[in-house]
């Protein structure tokens, strides 16, 4: 099953590409249109030739106020940067804390130890469904990602896993991905982010971590997606209910995506 296209930059980690996702049997995403990834703070927009290479015109930053501050991003040659905090209105919560939490044993095993780490993560899934901020957040990065002057666009949060993939599978379900796609591509992201976090992960144990807490913050599992299709389904009674009336997104912007991101063939 097709998933993003993995794409190659020395200084972004989880760097991928929406386009060629199959929609349907003859449909499927505009390639170079749409990207994912982690943070843009150790990006090099001088010698990072992959970046140049997307030519990006905007940046969409999920990220809360503090990870901006403590990681502020460095933006591709010529694009500019449009912030849509999905979590502000829970900034606390443990995707907004990855480092934070891997840093720290001993309080990741008290705040997270037992399983606890898998149900707080699946519980903000479900808080980035229902929650009015975050709401706002996905619906700007929706109108964003419909106009054809932003685009090449760019999403990310901090490690391109959680909020930036739960874009990507709403974004996937509007353009016409089955649910099968989704999760395909959802779950795609979990060698790069291993990857990605292999040094912090390495301290982590290292000092005394739970294996079972670390995989937990790191990786997206299927729960995680289903947490948040649960809440959708239930609250609004899938796609159409949720895009309509929880993120309120204005039909002309659904035709504008679907004209301008999915091709024949």
């Amino acid at each position: 099953m097709q998933t993003a296209r993995t794409v190659v930059a020395s200084t972004v980690v989880n760097l991928r590409d929406l386009g060629g996702i199959a929609l349907s049997r003859d449909r499927r995403v505009r390639q170079s249109a749409l990207f994912r990834s982690g943070q843009l703070s150790e990006l090099d927009p001088e010698n990072d030739r992959a970046i140049a290479a997307l030519g990006i015109r905007t940046v969409v930053d999920l990220r809360t106020a503090d990870e901006r501050r403590w990681a502020p991003d460095r933006l591709p040659h010529r694009s500019r940067l449009f912030v849509a905090d999905v979590l502000g209105d829970h900034p606390g919560v443990a995707p907004s804390r990855l480092r934070s939490l891997l840093a720290d044993p001993d309080g990741a095993r008290r705040a997270l130890g037992g399983g606890r780490a898998e149900e707080l993560f699946a519980d903000t899934y479900r808080k980035m469904v229902l929650s009015p901020g975050a709401a706002a957040a996905y619906r700007a990065f929706l109108e964003t990602a419909a106009d054809p002057r932003a685009r090449p666009l760019l999403f990310h949060c901090t490690a391109g896993k959680d909020r930036t993939g739960w874009a990507a599978a709403v974004l996937l379900m509007i353009l016409g991905a089955p649910r099968a796609t989704v999760r395909a591509d959802f779950l795609g992201v979990n060698p790069a982010v291993r990857a990605a976090f292999a040094p912090q992960v390495a301290r982590f144990l290292d000092g005394g971590g739970d294996p079972a807490v670390a995989a937990a913050v790191i990786e997206v599992r299927p729960r995680y997606l289903d947490a948040a299709l649960d809440a959708m389904d239930e609250r609004w009674g899938g796609l159409e209910g949720y895009v309509r009336d929880g993120l309120r997104v204005p039909g002309a912007v659904l035709e504008r995506l679907r004209e301008g991101l999915v091709i024949s063939g």
